[in-house]
């Protein structure tokens, strides 16, 4: 399910670092995020669509490499960022 753009834009705001920031990794982390959220009601209609599944099984390994890659270079950030979009409990 793609995200609308202004879903889109909304999002850049909140998480970029500076005002042509669109590829950090707390942006794409958002994004995925927000992505794969909304895959939730999706599933709840379709329990038998595999294939969406499996996308989103690649969404999820993809937002953990990009948490990991944030954990190891910058772990404030990470923090910050796991908190602001309550992945951890």
């Amino acid at each position: 399910m793609a995200l609308s753009s202004e879903k889109k834009g909304g999002i850049l705001t909140q998480y970029q670092r500076g005002p042509a920031d669109t590829g950090s990794p707390e942006v794409q982390v958002a994004l995925l995020s927000e992505r794969i959220n909304g895959l939730g009601g999706h599933f709840t209609a379709h329990k038998r669509d595999h294939s969406s599944r499996r996308g989103l099984v690649k969404l999820v390994n993809q937002r953990r490499k990009l948490l990991d890659y944030l954990k190891d270079t910058k772990p404030a950030k990470y923090q910050e960022l796991v908190e602001r979009l309550g992945l951890r409990r």
